[in-house]
């Protein structure tokens, strides 16, 4: 939130950043925000409407999603506040779906060349290996697996569990925050190394320059439908050079603040591209080897009311 609301301020002083929350109150965000809405849920049928209406009366220019289950239907509306004068920032429909169903984003990166774990047909799993939802998000329902006694009936009855191969310790893992333009053109990629994680997000994490960014970038060049920030979980082997890419999230991560204080400022590159029409060249200088710790902080709200 504070990111974006220098970067607007620097290019329209006037201009104010808005949060919408179906629960404002309880969000540190809208209470940092210029001004905060109430909002149906993304899944509600009222929830496009609403969005149209709010953007028509507080004349909004942009708008940017930042959860999974909002990505579809914007994405499946994006040429509607097109028209009304709204730009929303997000990845194809066919991308999204993709990136959804944790099989099929198997498949982008078989056919991105990237290597992936395997996964496993229910019939003949290989241990240790790994039990989660195909469309799961923040590590919720993922369970290691060391051996077959640990493989419960309700498990292996699970239509959503997939098994896949268990990455071993030899491995390091890696968030890559990419950036595309409007045309799906990659500008910039960021691996930050995932020192430790807390409830599925980061809470110490490194920037690393090494083969990582090299290997990744003729292949995500190929990404197709891909704009804005977009997120890749993966594993490293520093020593083999070898790569097991996890998932895509089609979204700015939890861990974006580290890319943002080395110097890839996202979004104020959204702002340059769907406020002033800027094109957005290649960037590499940002800075390596910077460290993040984080800590849980207070948004304090007088007088609240409940």
């Amino acid at each position: 939130m504070r990111a974006f609301q220098m970067s607007l301020n620097s290019h329209f002083p006037r201009a104010q950043v808005f949060a919408a929350d179906a629960d404002p109150v309880f969000s540190s965000a809208c209470h940092i925000a210029d001004e905060a809405v109430q909002s149906p849920l993304a899944e509600a049928p009222t929830y496009i409407d609403f969005l149209l209406k709010l953007c028509e009366q507080k004349d909004i220019g942009l708008i940017v999603p930042l959860i999974d289950n909002e990505l579809l239907i914007l994405a499946e509306n994006r040429d509607v506040f097109g028209s009304a004068g709204t730009c929303v920032a997000v990845s194809s429909e066919k991308l999204i779906l993709n990136c959804r169903d944790k099989r099929k984003t198997a498949r982008v990166f078989d056919e991105l060349g990237i290597d992936r774990p395997t996964i496993f047909q229910k019939s003949e799993i290989t241990f240790p290996c790994f039990c989660k939802p195909y469309d799961g998000s923040r590590s919720v329902g993922a369970v290691p697996l060391i051996n077959k006694h640990e493989l419960s009936e309700e498990m292996i009855n699970d239509p959503k569990n997939i098994f896949m191969e268990m990455v071993g310790n030899s491995y390091d893992e890696f968030t890559i925050d990419a950036y595309f333009d409007v045309a799906a053109n990659l500008k910039c990629l960021v691996p930050r190394q995932r020192l430790a994680v807390r409830d599925g997000e980061v809470s110490k994490a490194i920037t690393r320059d090494n083969f990582i960014c090299d290997f990744l970038i003729d292949r995500l060049g190929n990404l197709a439908g891909a704009r804005g920030c977009i997120t890749i979980q993966l594993f490293a082997n520093l020593n083999t050079h070898s790569i097991k890419a996890l998932e895509i999230n089609p979204r700015f991560g939890g861990g974006y603040p580290l890319t943002e204080a080395a110097g890839a400022n996202y979004p104020d590159w959204l702002i340059r591209e769907y406020l002033k029409g800027e094109a957005i060249t290649f960037f590499d200088k940002w800075e390596k080897n910077l460290l993040m710790l984080r800590y849980d902080a207070k948004v304090i709200v007088h007088e609240a009311y409940r």
